[in-house]
């Protein structure tokens, strides 16, 4: 029996609602902004070899693989009248990455935050898969790219206060300055606030948001009954992968690839070619003299004052998102957009800033190149997601959503496993040309956007019934 209390149709919200339901991802954003501008620094500074960086950080992807599809395959199985279908794992999530980010830069050693990065992005990832089904959840068809868009202006903004932290609390007077091997003061208190940040915004939403029941309520505890494993269903849904699905994850590889080089490589990167002050390697100061020592802090403290300054530079990036996903906010709730050709536009332009960081001639032309790579981010935040929602079953979003993820972490577990090392020394031995990989993965990104073909995936248009 079908529940009367559903309409055939979904209505259409308003932005506030649709805000509501979005807000939490601000904590979420929060916990990644912080996790991905600065677990690189606070590696190096633990003593990681820039070449292991990208190895350490495998934790994040490789967690992703496992996490996200059983946690859209429970989510998509669970309903409470009180909480609702997704609303429980936002919560369970976020109150786990608050804990793990007050704790991160407490580390005394490089494998105690290896291990924090691991249970960290488990956590997140618990909170985020069930933030992208909600949409699709609750909105009509053509309200999904709005409403993806809603969540890509929240990420901006969460993006840019969260990088631009630690600088903050710094010029508050929060020292930088620390021993060998120490986390400075500032790093601990910006991710302090952003644990606080993570569990209010995603309160914020679990409080003002009511889910919809299951259509036919009879129908979905038959489903919940059914014996197939977990795994069985998986690999069916697997199996069963719409077309246009398998031509976007194509797209995700290579923009995740870039991304997740420069999580794992900005900081030594621009330090080194951008900023000229390379984490100092103790090794080679003379610290059993006083003047020895006092150049190496030196240069240790010029080191962490540079990783402030290049985590406020990509907080850059979550502002141009924002910016981009606020015009696309205005434009989307009133008219259709296509989205092939704004993804394709948006990953080119984000590729010719990842590349313009080799040749800048100074640290403010960064701003630039981070303005263009935030068009591709806002972009890859919503229209892969606005596009498969109108290609697969919406009784499946939330497993659908967590096989995508597949798309996303399969590539940062090769750039992990030694593929981004690979890639950038083709060119040469400087660590920069990790972010000219960046931008030409993304610009293939851009051009496998001409693979697409599903006229229902690249604009929705009212008028036709969606293809499900």
């Amino acid at each position: 029996m079908k529940n009367t209390s559903i309409l055939s149709s979904k209505p259409r919200l308003s932005f506030w609602q649709i805000w509501n339901m979005s807000f939490g991802f601000l904590g979420i954003q929060f916990g990644f902004a912080l996790q991905g501008g600065f677990m690189s620094r606070i590696f190096q500074t633990l003593g990681a070899e820039k070449e292991a960086i990208p190895l350490l950080w495998i934790a994040a992807p490789l967690t992703g693989l496992v996490v996200q599809p059983i946690i859209g395959y429970m989510s998509d199985r669970t309903w409470s009248p009180k909480w609702g279908r997704r609303r429980p794992f936002f919560l369970i999530g976020a109150v786990l990455s608050s804990l793990i980010l007050f704790l991160v830069p407490h580390s005394p050693t490089l494998w105690f935050a290896a291990g924090c990065l691991w249970v960290l992005d488990a956590s997140i990832n618990v909170s985020m898969e069930p933030f992208r089904a909600l949409v699709a959840d609750k909105l009509p068809e053509e309200q999904r790219s709005y409403g993806f868009v809603t969540q890509t202006l929240i990420i901006g903004i969460g993006t840019w206060v969260a990088s631009n932290l630690p600088w903050v609390v710094s010029q508050l007077g929060v020292s930088d300055e620390a021993a060998a091997g120490t986390i400075p003061m500032s790093l601990k208190v910006a991710f302090s606030i952003g644990g606080f940040v993570f569990l209010a915004a995603v309160l914020y939403t679990v409080l003002t948001t009511q889910e919809y029941p299951p259509e036919d309520m009879e129908e979905f505890e038959a489903e919940k009954k059914k014996k197939n494993s977990f795994i069985t269903d998986i690999l069916e849904n697997i199996g069963s992968m719409p077309l246009t699905m398998k031509k976007l994850g194509l797209i995700q590889f290579f923009s995740w690839f870039a991304f997740f080089t420069m999580w794992s490589l900005a900081n030594p990167a621009l330090t080194e070619h951008v900023f000229k002050t390379p984490q100092p390697i103790e090794s080679t100061y003379v610290l059993t003299k006083a003047e020895g020592r006092a150049a190496f802090e030196q240069a240790n403290t010029d080191f962490q004052k540079a990783s402030n300054k290049v985590g406020s530079y990509m907080g850059v990036y979550g502002l141009s998102s924002m910016a981009f996903a606020l015009l696309l906010t205005l434009y989307t709730s009133r008219k259709s957009i296509n989205r092939k050709w704004l993804h394709f536009a948006s990953l080119i332009l984000g590729g010719i800033g990842f590349i313009s960081m080799y040749f800048i001639p100074s640290p403010e032309w960064l701003i630039l190149s981070f303005v263009l790579v935030g068009f591709a981010w806002g972009s890859i935040l919503s229209m892969p997601y606005a596009m498969l929602s109108s290609s697969v079953d919406p009784k499946k979003m939330g497993v659908v959503m967590g096989i995508f993820n597949m798309f996303i972490v399969i590539p940062q577990i090769i750039a992990a496993l030694g593929g981004v090392n690979l890639a950038y020394k083709l060119l040469g031995e400087d660590t920069i040309n990790a972010m000219v990989i960046a931008g030409i993965s993304l610009i293939i990104a851009g051009f496998c956007n001409l693979l697409i073909t599903d006229r229902n995936a690249i604009m929705y248009t009212p008028e036709k019934k969606p293809m499900l």
